[in-house]
């Protein structure tokens, strides 16, 4: 089975860099899975960074979108090239659109895709990307360890979900997805109503947590959120 990864890209690109130690983590505890993974990267601090310095030359939202898209890529660049470093067997190039994506996870047991078209999140895109290869299971890796009914970095009172069924999801995104490119927020709407109409098993856990990411991977109960 195939189980996509949609992986944010601050913690990809950190302020100091390219995190290889988290992505080196990252790549082992796939491995020892039995499954094959589709990596979709988010752009992090990067993509914000590109698309504020389009709209700040004027630019309007498409333009910062395909900036921030460019940031995407880089971030996925990135993990094939970890990958590449541990001899998995990952495709050295990363997939353009999901035809791409689809033809080579045949072929390799890791790919990397970063965005692909302005107005798209990546959080859509892993979303698409996992109806168009069937997968059953998608797994959200962010700075955030589960779903909140608000910020949790602003509201101390925030409530965490362990578990929601898909339109009380939908519900929460549209509290908070007002479609900018490089804005934060938990799973955008889009992708929330593509896992909703596929009923794609999604896991919402925080990278810092080795021992729930591996728990989300393999279906199982973790501290996070668990959406189906």
């Amino acid at each position: 089975m195939h189980i996509v990864l949609s992986l944010g890209g601050s913690l990809v690109n950190t302020e100091n860099g390219i995190d290889t130690v988290f992505l080196n983590q990252i790549r082992q505890i796939l491995e020892k899975s039995e499954h094959n993974f589709a990596i979709v990267t988010g752009g992090g601090k990067a993509a914000r960074k590109y698309a504020n310095e389009v709209r700040l030359k004027g630019g309007n939202e498409f333009e910062a979108d395909e900036a921030a898209i460019v940031a995407t890529k880089e971030n996925a660049k990135a993990v094939i090239d970890v990958f590449s470093a541990g001899k998995s067997n990952i495709c050295k190039k990363v997939c353009l659109d999901f035809d791409n994506a689809r033809k080579e996870a045949k072929k390799f047991r890791f790919i990397a895709m970063g965005g692909t078209i302005p107005g798209i999140t990546t959080d859509a895109d892993a979303a698409l990307l996992a109806e168009a290869i069937n997968s059953r299971r998608l797994v959200n890796i962010s700075n955030v360890d589960a779903i909140y009914d608000s910020n949790p970095k602003e509201n101390k009172n925030a409530k965490k979900y362990g578990s929601l069924d898909y339109s009380t999801l939908i519900n929460l995104a549209c509290r908070s997805d007002t479609r900018k490119a490089g804005e934060n927020f938990v799973f955008d709407i889009l992708a929330c109503k593509i896992i909703a109409r596929s009923k794609i098993e999604a896991h919402f856990v925080s990278g810092k947590n080795l021992n729930d990411l591996e728990n989300a991977i393999n279906g199982k109960n973790h501290n996070g959120t668990i959406v189906k």
